[in-house]
C-alpha cells in the first residue's frame, strides 16, 4: 500500500493485543516454565508431527550466491552484478494494437478499460499448453495476472493533474479534503478503470518475454466488471440480503473489484485478487434516511467514512467518484446514502459487495469472476494456499491489513483432488464456496489456536457490539466475529507466504507507531519501542518484523500451531533494537511483500517503507529460512521519549536463528518513491517478474510547479519520458543461471 498512513485503527474491541496475552502468560508460572525452560520454542519444533516436508523439492541452499546491492537513492532499479532487467509492461500500455501508444501526458481520451492499470501489485503467471489449456509446466505462452492497488497519485494521469474542486478551489490530492464540488466524468472514469486486475498474454522469444497485443485472453477486470456473489449454499440467501442494490435487486451479482493488493494462486490454476483498502472509495453524503444501528456499526468497523455531516459516521476523505454530476450509477454507486425507500432503490449496500477474494480464471476470458464470501470480508492482503495434499482439505492464510486486525485461515470442506488442476471456476466453486473460516489467537507459550467464526459459538451469537443475524452475517462482518471470539490483534498483517519445503507460513507485520508501542507496552512478540534518530524521526516500532508459524502435524485443518519471529527489520546502526544483527548489506525496514521460490527455496522480502527512506529507496531482499524454533532467547533494551519524558525498559523475546549476510542480502533497490511489491517466477527459477509500484509517489502536485520525484522508467528508455509509471519488470542473470544462487 501507499507509504502514506491511511491506516487508522477501526478495531475498538476489547480483545487482547500480543503484549496483553504475553504479559499475562509470563505471570503464569507453568507457561513461563514452558517458555524459559528446557523445552522453549526450539523444543516445540521437535514435537511429534513437526517433520520437514520436502515434497520432492531440492534442499535449500546454505548461502546466497550474489553480491549484496548497496543502499541507493538513485532513480533506477539497482541489481547485483551479473543481473539485468527489462520492463514488460507499464501503466497505460495498450492491450490492443488499435489503441495509440501511451502518451504519458494524460491525453488518453478513452476510459482505460483496454489499457494496463496503475499501481502494479500482487501477480502470478499461468502457462498455456499446446491445446490452449492451463499447464503447471513452463511453456512459451502464458498469461500474467497483475493487481492494481490504487490511483492515489492521479496527478500524473491527467494533463494538468486532477481538476480543481469547483466549490473550494482546492486541488484534489491523494485522499485529500473533499466537499460537494463535482468532478469531471472522464477523469473519474480513468481512475475507476485504472483499478482492478490486468490479464495479459505474454510470450517468450529468444529475446525474452513480451506482451502479446490483441490476444483474445487480454482483458481488464475493473470496478465495473460484472462479478457473481458466491458463498455457502446454506447461507447464500442470507449473504445476498446484504448485497441488494439498485443495480441488482437480488444481490446475486456485483460490479468489479477494487484496490487489489496481494494475491493468491489456487492449486487448480486460478487467480485470487484480494480487495484491501476498498473502504476509502465510498462516501456517505447527507440527505438520506438514517442508517440502522447495525448498518452504522458495520460502516464504522470497516472504516467507511462520510463526505458530509452524517450522524455517527466520521467525516473523512476519499476519491470523490460520487461527485460526478448526473444520475449515472457508475458514479452514484460510490455514495452510500440511503436516498431510496429501500435498499433496492439506492446503493446503501454497495460497500458490502467489496472486501473479498475475487477468483478469476486467466484462461477463460468469458468466465464471470466470483467473489468468494466464504473466505470472509475485511481488508484482504493476499491469500496464500498451504502445501496441498491429496485427500486432505486445503488451507488459505489471509491477513487483514490494518493496525490491530487479525490473521485468518479458510479451510475447505472439499478434499483436494489433483485431477481438478485446470478446472477453472468450477473447481473454485467446489473448494471456495464451502468451508470454515478461522481467526488466529497467539499465546505466550509459543503456541496458538485457530478460532472458528461460527454462529454456533455463543460468543458470536451473543456478541454485544454487533448483533449477528445468521452465519451469512458472520461472513460479511467477519471483523466483528473475530472480535467476538478473542482473536489476537496484530500489527498490520500484510502478505503471507508458504515455505514449500516444510509447510510453514510466514506473515509480514509491517510496522507500528508510537501510539501503540512504547517501552511500557512491549512483549515477547513486539519487543522493541524506540526512536529512529536519523532524518525520518519515526517512533514506536517503525521497522517491523516477520512472524512465522507451523501447523500442528502439518495439517491444513489443525486447530493449533507453534510460532516465533523470523527476522526483525532495522537500520544497521540502531543498536539494541537491531535484534537480527543486520548490516549495511541487509538492513531493511517495513517488510510487506513475501514470497517463496519453489525452485531455490529463497524467501523474497519486499518493502513498503517510510522510515528508512532517508538512506535508501525501498528494496527486495533474499533470505534462506530455517524453521520455527531454530533460534533462542534475546533481551532488548528500549528507549523512547513519550510525552516529553524519556522511557526505558528491557524485554525478552524469542527469535529465529541469526541469518547473517550469507543468508540475508539486499537483492534489489527500487527507483525514488517506489514500493517493491508483487513477485512470481518461471518454474526453472531463472526468471523473476517483479512489480515496481508508484515511483515518484511523494511528488508535489503539478499545480504547485514541482518536478516529479521520479521519472522512471522513461529515464531508462521505456516509453515516453517525463512522468513516472508503475511497471512489471523481468529480471534474469546474464549467464542464464538460477536467480539468487
Amino acid at each position: 500500500m501507499s507509504h502514506h498512513d491511511h491506516d487508522p485503527v477501526f478495531n475498538t474491541s476489547g480483545n487482547p493485543h500480543f503484549q496483553d496475552v504475553l504479559a499475562q502468560s509470563l505471570q503464569n508460572p507453568a507457561r513461563r516454565g514452558l517458555l524459559r525452560g528446557g523445552l522453549g520454542l526450539a523444543g516445540l519444533a521437535m514435537l511429534p508431527g513437526c517433520a520437514t516436508l520436502t515434497a520432492g523439492l531440492a534442499a535449500s541452499p546454505s548461502a546466497l550466491g550474489f553480491a549484496a546491492v548497496e543502499k541507493s537513492l538513485l532513480d533506477n532499479v539497482m541489481l547485483p552484478p551479473g543481473y539485468q532487467y527489462s520492463v514488460l509492461h507499464a501503466t497505460g500500455d495498450a492491450l490492443d494494437s488499435a489503441l495509440a501508444a501511451y502518451s504519458n501526458k494524460g491525453l488518453e481520451s478513452d476510459d482505460w478499460s483496454r489499457r494496463v492499470g496503475d499501481h502494479h501489485d500482487g501477480m502470478d503467471i499461468y502457462y498455456i499448453d499446446a491445446n490452449g489449456r492451463y499447464s503447471e509446466k513452463e511453456t512459451a505462452r502464458a498469461v500474467l495476472c497483475v493487481n492494481h492497488e490504487s490511483s492515489a497519485d492521479s496527478h500524473f494521469l491527467h494533463p494538468n493533474g486532477q481538476t480543481s474542486n469547483k466549490v473550494s478551489g482546492k486541488k484534489f490530492t491523494q485522499f485529500g479534503d473533499w466537499d460537494l464540488g463535482a468532478r469531471p466524468e472522464l477523469e473519474v472514469l480513468k481512475e475507476i478503470n485504472l483499478h482492478g486486475v490486468s490479464v495479459v498474454e505474454i510470450v517468450k522469444s529468444p529475446q525474452g518475454w513480451r506482451i502479446q497485443q490483441d490476444s483474445p485472453l487480454n482483458r481488464r477486470i475493473t470496478p465495473q466488471t460484472p462479478v457473481r456473489i458466491s458463498g455457502p449454499r446454506a447461507h447464500i440467501a442470507q449473504i445476498r440480503g446484504f448485497m441488494t442494490t439498485r443495480w441488482d435487486t437480488a444481490g446475486a451479482m456485483s460490479r468489479g473489484t477494487l484496490n487489489n493488493c496481494g494475491h493468491g494462486k489456487t492449486p487448480w490454476g486460478t487467480y485470487l485478487g484480494c480487495e484491501e483498502n476498498w473502504a476509502y472509495y465510498f462516501q456517505t453524503t447527507a440527505g438520506g434516511s438514517a442508517f440502522s444501528a447495525k448498518e452504522m456499526a458495520s460502516l464504522k468497523r470497516y472504516g467507511v467514512a462520510s463526505a458530509a455531516p452524517v450522524a455517527g459516521v466520521a467525516k473523512a476523505a476519499g476519491q470523490g467518484w460520487h461527485t460526478v454530476s448526473g444520475t449515472d450509477d457508475r458514479f452514484s454507486r460510490w455514495n452510500l446514502a440511503a436516498v431510496g425507500a429501500t435498499a433496492e432503490k439506492d446503493f446503501r449496500n454497495e460497500a458490502n459487495t467489496f472486501g473479498f477474494n475475487v477468483e478469476i480464471d486467466p484462461l477463460a476470458p468469458n468466465a464471470t469472476p466470483a467473489k468468494r464470501v466464504a473466505m470472509g470480508r475485511f481488508a484482504h492482503e493476499a491469500a496464500v494456499c498451504g502445501v496441498p495434499k491429496a485427500g486432505e482439505p486445503l488451507a488459505f492464510y489471509i491477513g487483514c491489513d490494518s493496525r490491530n486486525e487479525y490473521i485468518y485461515k479458510f479451510v475447505t470442506t472439499a478434499l483436494w483432488d489433483p485431477r481438478d488442476v485446470g478446472g477453472g471456476l468450477v473447481a473454485g466453486d467446489k473448494y471456495l464456496s464451502e468451508g470454515k473460516l478461522y481467526a488466529a489467537r497467539f499465546d505466550a507459550s509459543g503456541q496458538g489456536e485457530w478460532l472458528e467464526l461460527t454462529m454456533a459459538d455463543p460468543r458470536i451469537a451473543n456478541h454485544s457490539a454487533y448483533k449477528f443475524a445468521n452465519q451469512g452475517d458472520v461472513l460479511v462482518n467477519a471483523r466483528y466475529a473475530a472480535d467476538a471470539v478473542g482473536a489476537t490483534k496484530m500489527d498490520r498483517p500484510e502478505w503471507g507466504a508458504v515455505n514449500h519445503r516444510n509447510g510453514e507460513i510466514y506473515f509480514a507485520l509491517t510496522n507500528n507507531s508510537a501510539a501503540n508501542r512504547t517501552p511500557a507496552k512491549t512483549d515477547l512478540a513486539n519487543p522493541r519501542a524506540y526512536m529512529d534518530m536519523d532524518g525520518v524521526k519515526s517512533m514506536g516500532n517503525p521497522n517491523g518484523h516477520i512472524i512465522r508459524f507451523k501447523e500442528s502435524g502439518h495439517q491444513a485443518s489443525a486447530k493449533s500451531f507453534a510460532w516465533d519471529i523470523f527476522v526483525f527489520g532495522a537500520e544497521e546502526d540502531s543498536g539494541d533494537v537491531n535484534l537480527s544483527g543486520l548490516t549495511a548489506k541487509n538492513a531493511f525496514s517495513s517488510p510487506d511483500g513475501l514470497w517463496f521460490s519453489k525452485a531455490t527455496g529463497i524467501c523474497w522480502i519486499q518493502t513498503d517503507d517510510g522510515a528508512f527512506t532517508d538512506e535508501t529507496n525501498c528494496m527486495m531482499l533474499a533470505a534462506i529460512p530455517g524453521q520455527v524454533g531454530d533460534g533462542g532467547k534475546v533481551t532488548v533494551k528500549n528507549k523512547m521519549v513519550v510525552g516529553g519524558v524519556e522511557q526505558t525498559g528491557t524485554q525478552e523475546t524469542f527469535l529465529g536463528a541469526a541469518l547473517g549476510e550469507a543468508k540475508l542480502r539486499r537483492f534489489l533497490v527500487a527507483p525514488k518513491g517506489a514500493e517493491v511489491t508483487g513477485i512470481t517466477e518461471t518454474p526453472d527459477g531463472r526468471t523473476l517478474f517483479v512489480n515496481i509500484q508508484h515511483p515518484g509517489e511523494l511528488s508535489k502536485p503539478q499545480s504547485s510547479g514541482g518536478a516529479p520525484q521520479s521519472v522512471w522508467p522513461g529515464n531508462q528508455g521505456y516509453g515516453v519520458a517525463g512522468r513516472p509509471r508503475s511497471a512489471t519488470i523481468v529480471i534474469t542473470r546474464k549467464d542464464g543461471g538460477l536467480i539468487g544462487l
